[in-house]
């Protein structure tokens, strides 16, 4: 399974959004589920921090190649340009799971597969005082007032997301959730106000996202929809809820984070086609 990162293609070395990079600490992790690391960070750097007001809020985490000097103070643009293609630092992007400016704390919640992939074995050995990079923020969803239910469907990478947006509902609003991961070990805690209907789907039992979106029965009224996860699940979805369902397309976000059997450089510079 290809590392679980998110947001669109970027060349090396952008920054996103035209966001300076934020300098930050690793203030403490957690380990929230066998394969899900929360990094929480922080430093004066912080400040710097101007929220999206998006419950889909991503930034971009730059990893400096170990033993590749750049010119200092880092920045990933100017270092990019400084030293051959195989040296530039590689960047993944990651739902920022909350932003506390009183406590002075970001927090990303990453996936991981032991030693597969970047920001996964980034995350299980991230240490208090290990310096982060980031660039953004960026985001482009959050939760409406003026719909009559919310649908969110996605896997681990979307989790994050869909956590943060859960905690936006607005009292009373009907929700279903459809979330798909390994089995029943992943499942984490999920707080909303809104009338929640959630329902975890475990990979290990052969479960699939579109079949169980394909037998839901959604509420009445106008429905806001944020479909994020695997690419080939979300395209399929796309279809389905916009087709056979009749969606708005304008309440409906989607995103294929990752794809299967594709690294992360190789899907970033397909995602554009694949999704069209």
């Amino acid at each position: 399974m290809a590392e679980q990162g998110r947001g669109r293609a970027e060349r090396p070395g952008e920054r996103a959004g035209g966001k300076p990079v934020l300098r930050l600490r690793v203030l403490r992790t957690e380990r929230l589920t066998p394969r899900m690391t929360r990094v929480v960070c922080g430093g004066d750097g912080l400040g710097a921090y101007v929220p999206t007001g998006c419950t889909d809020s991503y930034v971009k985490v730059v990893f400096p190649v170990p033993g590749v000097e750049y010119p200092e103070p880092f920045d990933p643009r100017t270092a990019a340009a400084a030293v051959p293609p195989e040296h530039r630092p590689r960047q993944r992007t990651y739902t920022v799971r909350y932003h506390d400016p009183d406590a002075g704390e970001l927090a990303l919640d990453i996936v991981h597969h032991g030693d597969v992939g970047l920001g996964g074995p980034w995350a299980a050995r991230a240490r208090p005082g290990d310096e982060v990079f980031l660039l953004g923020p960026g985001g482009k969803y959050a939760p409406r007032s003026d719909v009559d239910a919310h649908l969110f469907v996605g896997d681990e990478s979307a989790l994050p997301a869909i956590a943060a947006s859960l905690e936006a509902v607005d009292p009373g609003t009907p929700v279903r959730a459809l979330l798909l991961v390994t089995d029943a070990a992943e499942e984490q805690p999920l707080a909303t106000k809104g009338a929640a209907e959630i329902r975890w789907l475990h990979r290990a039992a052969g479960d699939d996202l579109v079949e169980a979106v394909r037998g839901l029965a959604l509420p009445d009224g106008l429905v806001q929809a944020f479909v994020h996860g695997e690419a080939g699940m979300v395209r399929d979805l796309r279809t389905h809820l916009l087709r056979e369902r009749g969606l708005d397309p304008a309440l409906l976000s989607l995103s294929g984070y990752w794809r299967r059997g594709r690294e992360d450089e190789a899907w970033r510079a397909e995602k554009a086609q694949f999704m069209a």
